[in-house]
């Protein structure tokens, strides 16, 4: 037979107060507030900026020659080094003189019999001249020795062109540098026989060095808003190598291509830059910021605080109550490590820059002023 036990009323009624007191805590304890979250807050920067674009570029001589053989010969003597730096003027091969020389002698000879003929034909035109007005020469005769003096007067210039084309063709035999730069190795060296021409194999390369050009293609929206002026103000250009940090070399835009492609959408642009350490040559790849040339007023901000809301970048503002505000905004470019924000922002705002993650727009935060730190400078600080 089991029994089935019921409790007193007088133990309900010590229970009862009991169970209600337990509900009223409850009831207190899911009405109590979390604490605010703690988070950084720095306020927005607001300077002068000039906006930069970046675009990669390569680097091309000004000069740039292919030095060749213009007599035919024998090398002689290579007077440089490959890779030296030459000036304008310096020797850089010689071809074998000796018979150049034969032939400038040669034409100084045929110059001086020239001349002797000429002297002659000359008296001898006289003379019938004067026979000529005492009616004791034929007009054949007189015809004859007119001409003759014509002839030696045309040889003689006929010598002396051959004497300038044999002293130019022995000048050619010393090869010298057009221009001042850097040459490549030889390609020939002493003793090969040389071919003169255009067509010839060329004998080494020199290029000029300082300035340099660096070309680079910008897309339509650059050109329209800093350099279509070209030519009417100096348009500023900053360049990096691949070992620099940023764009520490300094230069301007020196010619603008004359129309778009339409393939690219963009336009060939070609800066000039000092390069007196000779670091650049041409060929390499580098970086190329074009300025606007002024500075504006903007507002930066650290890439930390940004936030994406689906296609929207947003920050947090913390009001005057101290609650975080949900704000979207536009960007801009990068400058010095902050990202300038085109819209959404004020000066004198403060954002929240880290530990945005444990906050909702409309929660009351408790705030830890911090500065507003670029991406290079947070680096740094890890």
């Amino acid at each position: 037979m089991h029994v089935v036990r019921r409790p007193s009323s007088a133990l309900v009624v010590v229970l009862l107060p009991l169970v209600f007191a337990l509900a009223a805590c409850g009831k207190h304890a899911g009405d109590a507030t979390a604490p605010p979250a703690e988070v950084d807050v720095a306020q927005v920067v607001s300077k002068p900026v000039t906006e930069w674009q970046t675009y990669s570029g390569r680097l091309q001589a000004i000069e740039r020659v292919d030095v060749r053989a213009q007599v035919p010969g024998t090398i002689v003597k290579v007077y440089f080094k490959d890779g030296q730096m030459v000036k304008k003027g310096d020797p850089l091969f010689l071809i074998d003189p000796r018979p150049y020389e034969a032939a400038v002698n040669r034409a100084n000879a045929q110059v001086a019999a020239a001349k002797a003929r000429a002297a002659f034909t000359t008296a001898d035109y006289a003379r019938a001249q004067k026979l000529q007005a005492g009616n004791a020469i034929s007009k054949r005769d007189f015809d004859d020795r007119f001409n003759a003096s014509l002839t030696a007067t045309a040889d003689v210039k006929a010598a002396e062109a051959a004497l300038v084309e044999a002293k130019v063709n022995l000048d050619y035999t010393a090869i010298n540098a057009p221009v001042d730069g850097k040459v490549s190795r030889a390609e020939r060296t002493v003793g090969n026989i040389v071919a003169a021409g255009y067509s010839s194999p060329s004998l080494t390369t020199l290029v000029s060095i300082s300035p340099i050009y660096a070309d680079f293609d910008v897309d339509e929206q650059t050109y329209l808003q800093y350099l279509s002026q070209v030519g009417q103000r100096d348009v500023p250009v900053h360049l990096g190598l691949a070992t620099d940090t940023g764009t520490p070399r300094t230069g301007k835009v020196a010619s603008v291509d004359n129309q778009l492609n339409n393939n690219t959408g963009t336009i060939r642009v070609r800066a000039s830059f000092d390069n007196p350490d000779g670091a650049m040559v041409p060929g390499l790849f580098a970086r190329v910021s074009v300025g606007a040339g002024s500075p504006h007023q903007a507002i930066l901000i650290d890439d930390r605080a940004i936030s994406t809301d689906q296609a929207k970048k947003f920050v947090l503002v913390v009001d005057e109550q101290s609650k975080a505000q949900y704000r979207a905004i536009t960007l801009g470019n990068l400058i010095d490590g902050l990202r300038i924000v085109d819209g959404g922002l004020k000066p004198g705002e403060k954002i929240i820059v880290n530990g945005f993650q444990r906050v909702h727009p409309g929660d009351t935060i408790k705030s830890k002023s911090v500065p507003m730190t670029g991406e290079n400078d947070a680096m740094a600080t890890r």
